[in-house]
């Protein structure tokens, strides 16, 4: 079909639909696993071949290690673009693509070598090669030593690092001992590389050991860690036995442990792309918390047992005195040092005792100084015998995306800024209280309703001012819940009625005060349970997509195409999207059943272009709401979405209405990252915002959709339908002149699609020119337009 010159709805290519289940799955670290088990499954059955003599060409015994390593590597970048995976964990898989991709390289040398049929001796492996493998277990040694560890307290760290130390030094005698050493002592000096390159998988295994096991891997899932150093593991023992086949020189453990090393790591990149999808933070890594961690001790034990091993049968009867009472010593060493942690840490539980109970004295909030819950609760309880007395509830608006995108660090400063701001409202002998995270509560005492309204209002209006923090300028909000003490009200009670009554001013609109009303309690259960039922529907497949094409006014030819969700509830029947978005965006399932929607809008997207060509929608749109663009990893969230579903960036358009970017910051920067990545940006419901021309120069848009409240009036008679139609031709005017699409709403009849083409629209949406419809039903659509005429 033909597209209208200059139009945003560009053309399309060929796309392949997935089914939900695949969608998350392509692209992920397991699809590359038959791959590598087959890689695997080869070097195996070669390795076995050539167990008595050469069999065939030499070079096949590397062909599985560059192979498997190559996965590897393409495995470990594909968990490091995992979205939401946290940064220090995606810079940890990139190197370990680049670690299996250096030892790939390593592996195809070798092969070259084998192909030219190099003898290198002892050393087994070409001095290039062997450089390459060097280099990259040195830079995996960094890797996993930069791992982020798990939190730490400071009287932490050197018992940590003393047992760290510990569990590498002896691990890494154990294995050189049980690899290098054996060739050492064979061939001597003309052990060459093979040594050293064992030598240096005995030190990386051993700090792998020490790290994961003791100081854990911080973002990286520990499963995954795991995972790699049981592989590491692997190559270390096949290390061990290269002395079991010194006299075959065509042979290298390498080359059957390499590819199992490289299935390992294939495993460990897909459970950890399974935590990003889950949006699951990592597990706290298991430390010892007990007064002597056990692990340094085995190692103590095994390397005791080794020096008896190593010293058997070579020494006189007196130097085994000396090796006894050594190892003796050892023991009473440890077990000294074992009954004075045991001591100090009976100390340290009395004193933590005494401190919970000198803090159980303590009535104010450590972070504020203002009075605590319980003390609130005293107070309350004094008051109430006293006389009138009114309660105000104050909840801090959306404080959570602070402490997700700036840190705790900052929240907390913004906590006891925002404390000092509401003590500053109240007077003398009224009290402040915070009850804990973001929530505060105000006691006023004999006070009448425009003075407690004065107060809210002044709160309010304080909060409103911008908030210097680190640096940071930032605008809080809250929503304030007021009830008045009643006959038989109890602490309890009162702050329940305030809590009622400050979700209903969040259901109002946030950043408003709304007093207690009988029966309020109701419609807050209400949305409550929608906000439960409404999380089932999203795991028990209640909801649909329904779609609502962009059609070419001229000739009704459909170019692009809206997702919009539905929810048919089993006994409620079909629930308006007005009823339930709300209550998405404020329990924030939006965002979960913001990825669905985009998830599926890009599956059927692909899909239709597979059915019918150059006939099916050019775009796709999918509504984002403003929750949905402060998440950090939303960015990388949409593009994994497109390349899975075998889309194109300017396929897809991502409609904001002008509420959701107002507040710039994090929205702005990432609406300006999905434009650079080639998605294309359209301002919704366009006119009706507060700062709609300041919109337009700042934000990276390319289509703005005319709100249907313009398109409706401009159709009827008189001096306001004359004042929209005006406002409706100046936004086309602007949208021509910054070469934007521009797309009018809300066509309900003939008349409103004969006005709009009228006045230029040449793109236009609404129930008169097509309704939302299922897929199937939209399928029909472009089958009869592909049909000869």
């Amino acid at each position: 079909m033909s597209i209208p010159a200059g139009s945003r709805y560009g053309t399309d290519t060929v796309g392949q639909g997935l089914g939900t289940a695949e969608v998350r799955r392509v692209g992920g670290a397991i699809a590359l696993l038959p791959a590598v088990v087959g890689s695997t499954a080869f070097a195996t059955c070669w390795f076995a071949l050539n167990q008595r003599e050469p069999y065939g060409p030499q070079l096949l015994g590397w062909v599985a290690p560059s192979a498997s390593l190559a996965i590897a590597a393409m495995a470990a970048r594909r968990a490091a673009l995992s979205p939401g995976l946290p940064a220090g964990a995606r810079r940890f898989w990139n190197r370990v693509a680049m670690v299996d991709g250096a030892c790939a390289v390593g592996a195809a040398i070798q092969s070259g070598y084998a192909v030219i049929g190099f003898a290198p001796g002892a050393a087994k492996l070409a001095p290039p090669a062997a450089a390459c493998v060097v280099a990259a277990l040195l830079y995996a040694m960094w890797a996993v030593l930069r791992i982020p560890p798990g939190a730490c307290t400071p009287g932490e760290w050197l018992p940590l690092s003393l047992d760290f130390a510990t569990v590498v030094l002896g691990a890494a005698v154990f294995l050189w001992y049980a690899g290098p050493g054996p060739v050492m002592a064979r061939v001597g000096p003309r052990a060459g590389w093979g040594p050293l390159v064992t030598g240096i998988v005995s030190l990386a295994l051993a700090a792998a050991i020490g790290k994961v096991v003791l100081a854990g891997g911080g973002p990286v899932d520990q499963g995954a860690l795991r995972l790699l150093g049981f592989g590491l593991l692997v190559c270390g023992l096949a290390a061990g036995a290269a002395d079991l086949i010194a006299d075959q020189p065509h042979l290298l453990p390498a080359q059957l442990s390499v590819p199992y090393l490289a299935v390992l790591t294939v495993l460990a990149a897909d459970r950890q792309q399974q935590r990003a999808f889950a949006g699951e933070r990592p597990p706290a890594p298991p430390r010892w918390r007990g007064p002597l961690n056990p692990l340094p001790v085995v190692v103590v034990a095994v390397v005791d047992v080794l020096l008896l091993s190593a010293v058997a049968g070579r020494v006189d009867g007196r130097r085994y005195v000396v090796v006894g009472g050594v190892i003796a010593l050892t023991g009473l060493v440890v077990a000294r040092q074992a009954a004075a942690l045991a001591d100090n840490a009976r100390l340290a539980r009395r004193l933590r005792q005494q401190e919970e109970r000198l803090s159980g004295q303590n009535r104010h909030d450590p972070l504020t100084r203002l009075v605590n819950r319980a003390h609130f609760a005293d107070r309350l309880e004094a008051a109430l015998v006293a006389g009138p007395v009114t309660v105000l509830l104050v909840d801090l608006d959306d404080f959570k995306t602070v402490n997700d995108t700036l840190g705790h660090r900052t929240g907390d400063r913004l906590l006891a800024a925002v404390a000092d701001r509401v003590e500053g409202c109240v007077r003398p002998g009224d009290t402040v209280a915070r009850l804990g995270g973001d929530e505060f509560a105000v006691l006023l005492r004999q006070a009448w309703p425009p003075a407690v309204d004065a107060v809210a209002e002044s709160i309010l209006a304080s909060l409103r001012r911008p908030v210097v923090v680190d640096g940071y300028e930032l605008l809080v909000q809250a929503s304030i819940g007021v009830t008045e003490a009643g006959t038989g009200d109890d602490p309890e009670s009162l702050l329940r009625k305030a809590d009622i009554a400050m979700y209903a001013a969040k259901e109002s609109g946030k950043d408003s005060f709304a007093r207690y009303q009988p029966g309020m309690g109701a419609d807050i259960l209400d949305h409550a349970q929608l906000g439960a039922q409404l999380r089932q529907a999203l795991d028990g497949g209640q909801l649909t997509v329904r779609y609502q094409p962009v059609v070419r006014l001229a000739d009704r030819r459909i170019i692009g195409m809206e997702a919009l969700v539905r929810w048919r509830h089993p006994e409620r029947g079909e629930i308006s999207p007005g009823d339930f978005i709300p209550t998405a965006e404020r329990t924030g399932l939006i965002v979960p059943l913001g990825r669905w929607v985009l998830r599926e809008a890009c599956r059927q997207k692909a899909a239709w272009r597979e059915a019918y060509g150059d006939s099916s929608p050019s775009t796709i749109g999918v509504n984002v709401s403003g929750r949905q663009l402060l998440q950090p990893g939303f960015a990388d969230e949409v593009a994994d979405a497109v390349h899975e579903a075998g889309l194109e960036p300017h396929h897809l358009v991502l409609e904001v209405t002008e509420n959701a970017v107002l507040t710039g910051g994090q929205a702005f920067d990432t609406l300006h990252a999905l434009r650079a990545f080639g998605v294309k940006i359209a301002l919704d419901d366009f006119g009706t915002g507060q700062s709609s021309l300041r919109l337009i120069r700042t934000c990276p848009v390319h289509i703005l959709k005319l709100d249907k409240s313009f398109v409706l009036a401009a159709a009827t008679t008189g001096t306001q339908a004359r004042r929209q139609a005006a406002v409706a031709s100046a936004v086309l005017r602007i949208a021509e002149d910054l070469e934007l699409d521009a797309v009018a709403e809300g066509i309900e009849n003939a008349e409103h699609a004969d006005r709009m083409a009228a006045l230029g629209y040449r793109l236009g949406q609404g129930y008169h020119l097509v309704r939302p419809l299922p897929a199937g039903e939209i399928g029909a659509l472009l089958a009869r337009e592909v049909a000869p005429r």
